[in-house]
């Protein structure tokens, strides 16, 4: 029996304001489970038994089935960086994995990065239909996903729609119906939504379901929906070739999706450890729990963020965090130059962030002789992945790019 979304959002919120430690997808279980034994759903247990999958099963009745215009999803005032980053929806425990371990899934080789398996909303060449697809998040003031999205559905002579649609954690709930009922056909999905946005799905990839996040959902004809994540392939094919990762120590700035698709490439790629830098290390205990039941070679260790003092052992520093990205901090740099200088020489500093293309700390990192790499290449190889998934055909890399490029 499906459980009702509201009902469940609002039974999670008195559970943790009455200080029971209990996540989304375990109050979710335990509610179905009570349902099949008599109608009425009594208080979960303090200490319920652990959920034992990741893939969110949300059937589309618990979605009310009316339309939802543009104008009534509703965009909050924008919020600094620290309260996004506070806010309960955004906490690591409401929507972390299960720690049951999940099998590897590797890298794929091939250049073309096709998908395997029946992609629904594939199309054929005979059988063209104009298609509308979008990005939400929030905010998205310096998002560069319409030009290069437009450029690859361009590549392939489809003349599809991209739309960008600031959407708040508050306001997904109508940012999801109003995409399911309005002929969309597909959507991205960017900070802070890559997480909570998995409650919604029917279904998720291999990929998704062992990072815990989403950035690409395809909407089915039967308005059911499937998560990918593609930002794994992007991080990895963004990296040169003559870098090499195998046996290096690597640390990670941040835990949200994009430190997830981060640290799972960084693994898959050999890496000895892990230094994961957080702003709360508590609240990063169950993620460290998970990496270190799915991938028991590398090492994981987990630290304060805002006491960094010693990068010595660290052979790529990657940031996962907003902190330096276009109209959200981006004066600032997660890690001060005296610390940054504490790198190994010849060490790597990537930043995921693609906009503006040479942040703060990788002008720090540049200036101290560092080798850089910046978001873009990874921006792009995400977003060419994502089209494959949706119309069955590669776009054109470069032509993307050169959107890319032109509109930073």
């Amino acid at each position: 029996m499906a459980v009702d979304k509201m009902e469940l959002l609002k039974r999670y919120k008195e559970l943790k304001a009455q200080g029971v430690s209990i996540t989304l997808m375990e109050l979710k279980k335990q509610l179905e489970s009570e349902e099949g034994v008599n109608d009425s759903a009594p208080q979960p247990d303090s200490s319920p038994a652990f959920v034992s999958s990741f893939t969110p099963q949300v059937e589309t009745s618990q979605i009310q089935l009316q339309q939802v215009t543009e104008s009534q999803v509703q965009t909050p005032q924008y919020q600094s960086y620290q309260q996004q980053f506070e806010s309960p929806q955004m906490s690591v425990s409401a929507f972390m994995p299960a720690s049951e371990p999940l099998q590897q899934v590797p890298l794929p080789q091939s250049e073309s990065m096709k998908y395997s398996g029946n992609v629904s909303a594939s199309l054929s060449e005979e059988e063209p239909r104009l298609q509308k697809y979008a990005l939400i998040g929030y905010p998205l003031g310096h998002s560069l996903s319409r030009f290069i999205h437009d450029a690859g559905f361009k590549s392939l002579g489809m003349d599809f729609n991209y739309e960008i649609l600031e959407t708040s954690p508050d306001s997904l709930v109508d940012r999801i119906k109003f995409l399911k009922f309005n002929g969309y056909s597909g959507f991205n999905v960017t900070i802070p939504l890559k997480l909570p946005v998995t409650l919604f799905l029917d279904e998720v990839d291999s990929s998704a379901d062992i990072i815990g996040a989403v950035n690409t959902v395809v909407i089915n004809p039967d308005k059911t929906m499937k998560g990918y994540n593609t930002d794994v392939i992007g991080f990895r094919k963004a990296i040169p070739d003559d870098v090499t990762l195998a046996g290096k120590v690597a640390g990670v700035l941040g835990t949200g999706g994009a430190a997830r698709a981060a640290i799972t490439a960084l693994a898959q790629s050999q890496v000895k450890e892990i230094k994961v830098y957080t702003r709360s290390i508590p609240n990063s205990m169950e993620l460290m729990t998970f990496l270190r039941s799915k991938f028991p070679n590398v090492g994981f260790n987990v630290y304060q963020i805002e006491r960094i003092r010693d990068l010595s052992d660290v052979q790529i520093l990657v940031n996962t965090t907003p902190i330096g990205m276009q109209g959200r901090a981006a004066d600032l740099t997660p890690v001060e130059e005296n610390e940054l200088r504490t790198l190994p020489q010849g060490a790597v500093v990537y930043d995921v962030i693609y906009n503006p293309k040479k942040t703060v700390l990788l002008k720090l990192a540049q200036k101290n002789g560092y080798r850089i790499i910046n978001g873009v290449d990874m921006f792009i190889y995400q977003a060419l992945a994502a089209e494959q998934i949706w119309t069955g055909r590669t776009p054109d890399f470069k032509d993307m790019k050169i959107a890319a490029l032109e509109n930073l």
